[in-house]
């Protein structure tokens, strides 16, 4: 791994995050970056935290919403991620699935009429944002990543094909976040809204809806994560024959425990022909490593 927590703190998940971009008609594509007047502040992000310069968006013509709502099916394509494989009967699982349809805008406000990913006052937590985040600004093959653990959120950058420690781009105490709220009206309904005690937001997709469930599990508490030597024996022999079904260049696995107890067990695996993409496969298993079923509250 290119980054590893503290010893006195507990890596919980991580996962590819961006600023998200709009899906609706009117501001297909688009992202803004405002203050809670609904002022354009790059100009401000670029004086105070020396962001880049970035593209200009504007909201589209009537005309145009018109003609994106009629070919709007062409421009989904194939998905950005492959969906996880949840398996409950033990096997490595497909790691192909279909692409999640967009939900009904909860906040048309700044969903439909506009869309910003940064809603922050100047001394507000969310000004912080790392300006990588905006794959508009950084380089091709940057990536970022949001690292949850018991402590805090860490946003890392990683360049492709390197073997190299992650920048830690920006990190926040978990006590400054106020709510971690999955956006459903997105492509691949992968986006969430991380508003912070002081209630300045960002808007980030994680490009995989299983990816932002996970992420608002942990924060909420709803889970707990595990390591091998806290599993019992029949469990580790499980997860060992797990492993050995995935590819040798699958990441190290991680261990989740449910609300009901069931153990889940999950492994990235980089994806053939998708540079920066991963399939994750999972299974569940009970405390003597047999297959089990999620029950109620569970996912």
């Amino acid at each position: 791994m290119d980054w590893y927590p503290d010893r006195d703190e507990t890596l919980q998940c991580r996962a590819r995050t961006d600023f998200a971009a709009g899906v609706a008609p009117r501001v297909a594509g688009a992202r803004w970056f405002r203050d809670t007047r609904r002022r354009d502040i790059q100009g401000e992000l670029a004086e105070e935290a020396g962001w880049p310069e970035g593209p200009e968006f504007s909201l589209r013509p009537a005309g145009e919403r018109a003609a994106r709502r009629t070919g709007r099916v062409l421009g989904i394509g194939i998905p950005a991620v492959l969906n996880v494989v949840s398996n409950a009967l033990g096997g490595a699982g497909s790691p192909f699935g279909s692409p999640s349809a967009r939900g009904r805008p909860d906040d048309p406000e700044n969903e439909v009429d506009d869309f910003p990913v940064m809603f922050a006052d100047p001394g507000t937590v969310a000004r912080g944002a790392p300006w990588q985040l905006d794959p508009a600004r950084r380089p091709e093959a940057y990536r970022t990543h949001l690292a949850l653990t018991d402590r805090r959120l860490v946003f890392l950058g990683t360049t492709e094909a390197t073997v190299g420690p992650a920048d830690v781009l920006w990190e926040v105490p978990r006590d400054a976040v106020a709510e971690l709220r999955r956006m459903p009206y997105s492509e691949l309904e992968a986006d969430v809204r991380l508003t912070f005690a002081d209630s300045s937001w960002l808007r980030l997709t994680t490009r995989n809806p299983d990816d932002a469930a996970r992420l608002i599990r942990f924060l909420q508490g709803a889970v707990g994560s595990l390591a091998k030597s806290d599993l019992t024996e029949g469990q580790r022999i499980r997860v060992d024959r797990f492993v050995r079904e995935l590819p040798k260049d699958a990441e190290p696995p991680e261990f989740t425990v449910l609300p009901s107890g069931i153990v889940q067990v999950s492994c990235r695996v980089p994806a053939r022909g998708a540079a920066g993409v991963h399939e994750t496969h999972a299974l569940l298993m009970d405390a003597a490593g047999a297959p089990a079923q999620p029950r109620p509250g569970d996912l």
